[in-house]
């Protein structure tokens, strides 16, 4: 089967999921990637990234058509909080990238990373969803934002399962209008990293005939996902959300063991 047919098939999958959940398809579709192995770590998250950052725009306009009202505040700094940690993020990872002379490393520091980011909010809406900080000083939303927006770039998940648990824990926020804020994040971080790729290494390393079946899917997955998340009770959303963490922590495991065998 052709690649990019596989990746089609592997993002509009997760991207279902990811714009149900508030995790963005990509903390699903990096480590399938990885397991793959049809390209190097460097490209699998240009294409992660590519394909979150095409489900949040479709995903947030749908969810913003299902009637759910976003405080425009909150959103604002949040995002200019996304779209430093997005650059930043992604400097840190193409620095990494020429750090170490074999990739795997890099690959390692990103799993070990996402299995952490997992284990938090697994146990957060476990255990813990009814607890919060409620913060609500400006400065906070901006200082949320930029962690997310850094850490998403860097694993190349583009937002993952820590930005529904964060936003969750730091503004008390619930689960379903989490998501949104989370897929807002993932937009403007994975703008920051897109542009920062185009003012400085280009985007020549990369295989770009991919994208005609990475953005296609992503389109589809985020809208199926928003249609889906619209018609859902939060308890529902909730329970996919720590489905997917068991699978996806899973998956992370198994391909950090198979760098080293």
């Amino acid at each position: 089967m052709h690649i990019g047919i596989i990746y089609f098939i592997v993002i509009i999958l997760a991207n279902t999921v990811g714009a149900i959940s508030g995790m963005g398809g990509g903390v699903i579709i990096k480590p399938v990637l990885d397991t793959l192995d049809f390209h190097p770590v460097a490209a699998i998250s240009f294409y992660s990234s590519v394909a979150v950052f095409t489900m949040s725009i479709v995903s947030t306009l749908r969810q913003m058509k299902n009637g759910l009202r976003l405080q425009i505040p909150i959103a604002v700094l949040v995002s200019l909080g996304s779209i430093i940690g997005g650059i930043s993020g992604n400097s840190l990872f193409e620095s990494l990238l020429r750090l170490f002379s074999d990739e795997k490393y890099v690959q390692l520091i990103q799993i070990i990373l996402t299995i952490i980011t997992l284990l938090f909010a697994y146990f957060y809406t476990k255990i813990g969803n009814e607890r919060s900080f409620d913060l609500s000083h400006p400065i906070w939303y901006v200082i949320v934002g930029l962690f997310l927006g850094f850490i998403s770039t860097l694993l190349g998940i583009g937002g993952g399962p820590i930005n529904v648990a964060l936003l969750m824990l730091c503004f008390g926020l619930p689960i379903k209008e989490a998501t949104v804020y989370s897929i807002i994040t993932i937009f403007f971080s994975q703008a920051a990293k897109l542009f920062t790729i185009a003012q400085t290494t280009g985007f020549g390393r990369f295989d770009l005939s991919i994208l005609f079946y990475v953005i296609p899917a992503a389109v589809l997955g985020g809208f199926v996902g928003a249609l889906i998340s619209g018609k859902i009770s939060s308890k529902r959303v909730t329970q996919v959300f720590q489905l997917v963490i068991i699978l996806v922590l899973l998956l992370n495991l198994w391909n950090g063991v198979q760098l080293f065998i």
